[in-house]
């Protein structure tokens, strides 16, 4: 009888903070892995994904504690080993990539360093040279090494993150959301990459993702998790030609949908110009002595955004969409070329000439939606208090008016009951759950320009769509203009009104966005299109 590599039997996890009632986040859970088995688990923000993935690494921190049943790993039963004894066997043979690029890596040392540190606390040699065959695994060059993390695009990060995790050999990764956040060719390559290096050196994957096209596109079998409990499992091609419980079939449908929705149904738009760029350039000087040098992020970049209409601005990590954020946002300023306000009834400002109180007026008519969840909440602020500053700043809300607007501002966006978020910490919320709040900071200041950079990356399959259709109409309802980042062409398509793709600071393609994503023209467009994840291609 064949023994797996991973069994998990009947594991609960409750969480007991003191201040509230105790929740339980995973529910007498079963399943195993076996030896090179690329196991996909599935699940809405909250379902208790990421918990169960903790529980199996033996990371869990209070308040949960694991209150029932075994995780059993290469015959050891870890569930009760000392830190001591866990320390002979995380990364040795069971390591992981956590969630979030951005916030995986020690901001303080140079990569060089953090694979130093990995093989050090396990008592083998320090080789640089180990540490640049590693890279060259997951497609980085060796001059990585001797970089900070800030200087790294979020895929380069992850490619480190994952280059750490299989450092040592391990037989099984646990993946956490890897790829949340990145965009869909960096996700593509490293995913391609990965089930390359699965192959070649035969480690086994738990994956954990709320995007249900690549979780289906990539595994061997799929888990369905709903409220801390395993409602299916089975092979991708089982799940889609008929899934048996009705929350399979449900995120199967959602996925359906904003994978081919229909195109936003409007004609060329007439409306009045509210921001636009014109001809825009700019160089960043980076490096240090004699590394310094000249970056080009935009050349030649001109772009409207218009009242009532969404602009959709597509492309992959370092293709310059936030530095055209910064600079729309009032944070830097152009090298060359300008940036022209025209709010409704007035004359025509210069973005890039206003000071002082002037620039601190325009930027509160100018709202953010970040990339990043875990780095853009004050750790030390409830959600009912960072929602409070944009209400009280700029909606003029009354005190006594602020909690039930919160509340309000919390169901918009898909966290319901509000009640049981108003009051918690970011630590407190899933990735998700997080990036719902940020979208839900943003709207609370009523703003006429909104810039959203990738403001759906981190949502569940099924409230996607609703945010979408918020945002749309937000945009309708209050006459604003939208600036929609995103590296999702199929999202662009159902939103935007008009798409602008870049590539390496340039535009490559630009006009109505049924015409750009259903006839592409250019080769980097088609790469794009072809990078979304196909699940269905699987089904006989």
């Amino acid at each position: 009888m064949t023994v797996a590599l991973l069994e998990v039997t009947d594991l609960s996890v409750v969480y007991r903070p003191r201040d509230h009632a105790p929740h339980h986040a995973v529910k007498d859970v079963s399943f195993a892995i076996d030896d090179g088995e690329f196991v996909g688990l599935v699940g809405e923000s909250g379902s208790g994904k990421s918990t169960l993935g903790n529980a199996v690494l033996q990371l869990l921190s209070r308040p949960a504690h694991q209150e029932g049943g075994s995780v059993v790993f290469d015959g050891r039963r870890l569930d009760g080993l000392n830190d001591d004894q866990l320390r002979g066997i995380r990364w040795v043979s069971l390591s992981t990539v956590f969630q979030s690029s951005m916030n995986s890596l020690n901001p303080v040392l140079t990569v060089a360093a953090q694979f130093k540190d990995t093989f050090t606390a396990h008592k083998l040699p320090a080789s640089r040279d180990r540490a640049a065959e590693l890279l060259r695994m997951v497609d980085l060059d060796p001059e990585v090494l001797d970089s900070y993390p800030h200087e790294l695009s979020g895929g380069m990060k992850q490619r480190v993150a994952l280059a750490l995790a299989l450092a040592l050999g391990p037989k099984l990764v646990v993946l956490d959301e890897p790829t949340t956040g990145l965009d869909v060719l960096v996700q593509r390559r490293i995913l391609d990459r990965l089930r390359e290096l699965q192959a070649q050196l035969g480690f086994a994957v738990l994956f954990i993702s709320h995007d249900m096209g690549t979780v289906l596109e990539l595994s061997d079998r799929v888990m369905v998790m709903l409220d801390g409990e395993l409602v299916e499992q089975g092979t991708p091609a089982e799940l889609l030609a008929g899934a048996r419980h009705p929350y399979t079939e449900m995120l199967l449908d959602a996925y359906r949908v904003s994978s081919g929705g229909v195109a936003k149904a409007r004609a060329e738009t007439t409306e009045a110009p509210i921001l636009s760029m014109e001809s825009v350039g700019k160089t960043y000087r980076v490096g240090r002595g004699r590394t310094k040098r000249s970056v080009t992020a935009l050349q030649d970049v001109s772009l409207t955004l218009r009242q009532r209409t969404v602009s959709a601005l597509v492309g992959q990590s370092g293709s310059g969409k936030s530095t055209i954020a910064r600079l729309l946002l009032g944070m830097e300023r152009p090298d060359t070329g300008s940036i022209t306000l025209t709010a409704p009834g007035a004359s025509p400002v210069s973005v890039d000439s206003l000071r002082g109180a002037r620039l601190r007026a325009y930027r509160a008519t100018t709202q953010l939606v970040f990339q990043d969840p875990f780095s853009s909440l004050n750790p030390a602020s409830t959600v009912a208090y960072t929602l409070s500053r944009p209400l009280r700043n700029y909606g003029g809300v009354a005190r006594g008016e602020v909690r039930e607007r919160t509340l309000a501002l919390l169901e918009q966006v898909g966290l319901t009951p509000a009640e049981r978020f108003i009051d918690k910490l970011p630590h407190q919320l899933s990735g998700g759950q997080r990036q719902r709040v940020v979208i839900a900071r943003a709207l609370a200041a009523d703003p006429v320009v909104l810039i959203a950079d990738e403001p759906v990356s981190m949502l569940d399959v099924s409230i996607r769509a609703e945010i979408l259709e918020l945002l749309k109409r937000l945009v309708a309802d209050r006459g604003i203009a939208m600036l929609y980042i995103t590296h999702d062409l199929l999202s662009a398509r159902a939103l935007a009104d008009d798409v602008t793709v870049l590539e390496g600071g340039r535009v490559m393609e630009q006009g109505p966005a049924s015409q750009v994503i259903d006839n592409a023209t250019h080769p980097y467009t088609q790469e794009l299109l072809a990078a979304i994840p196909d699940p269905f291609s699987r089904v006989p």
